[in-house]
């Protein structure tokens, strides 16, 4: 029998105050940062929430709804910011906008698996739409801008993907990213130098090479890459 109170039941009391889908996505943020997609369950977020289900379920209609929204928040944030932060250069936004969405992977690994497991979401969707747009104020020629689009939405789902695939790894080994990359680099440290002299080189930096700035690296190919087909497109309309 639950123990009564002074007002004649055991139970957690109940909130008082408005509940809205914005507290619901920001707890669901919180929990997913705290303990990944395993720990985001209806019944804890009920706890945090001091509320039943029948209200959580007001607002969302299950746990991948909730999750795809709390998803759909952290990357709404990422492109409202790129392209105000980056005014009129197209260039400078593409660069904010893809490493935003790194950013905010890094700090969210579930973003990416989410990202990637569900791509036909608007979280995707407006991340798309905006570097098409992007493409499209540099001149990239309609033929190559779905294509261009895709190469860099690819680019960044597949680092995002492999971050949250690492991120969750770490989880399940109870180790952080430093011991994690000093194990691979000292496992390709043995590898033979004669049949992988580059693997067994690179296995010096490995152990203390900075994720962002070499995502940043692929970006700034990418962007080179586009200038470089927007030009001979001027110069040759017929290509």
């Amino acid at each position: 029998m639950a123990k009564r109170t002074s007002e004649g039941t055991g139970r957690a009391p109940r909130r008082t105050d408005g509940l809205s889908r914005e507290l619901i996505v920001r707890t669901a943020v919180e929990i997913l940062d705290g303990g990944g997609e395993r720990a985001l369950t209806l019944r804890e977020l009920t706890v945090r929430l001091s509320t039943g289900y029948g209200a959580v379920y007001h607002y969302v209609a299950d746990k991948g709804d909730l999750l795809a929204a709390a998803t759909e928040d952290v990357v709404a944030g990422v492109v409202s910011g790129a392209v105000a932060e980056a005014g009129t250069d197209p260039r400078t936004a593409l660069r904010r906008l893809a490493v935003g969405l790194f950013d905010a992977t890094d700090a969210h690994p579930w973003v990416g698996a989410e990202l990637s497991r569900q791509p036909w979401r608007p979280a995707l969707l407006d991340f798309f739409e905006s570097i098409g747009r992007l493409l499209d104020a540099l001149d990239v020629p309609d033929g190559a801008r779905v294509d261009a689009a895709g190469t860099l939405v690819n680019y960044v789902l597949g680092v995002a993907a492999q971050n949250a695939a690492h991120a969750r790894l770490r989880a399940d080994r109870g180790t952080d990213r430093e011991t994690f990359l000093t194990e691979a680099s000292d496992r390709w440290a043995q590898v033979d130098p004669g049949r992988y002299p580059f693997v067994h080189a690179a296995a010096r930096q490995l152990g203390e090479h900075d994720d962002r700035r070499q995502f940043l690296v692929g970006v700034d190919v990418f962007l080179a890459g586009i200038s470089a087909q927007s030009r001979n497109a001027t110069a040759d309309p017929s290509a």
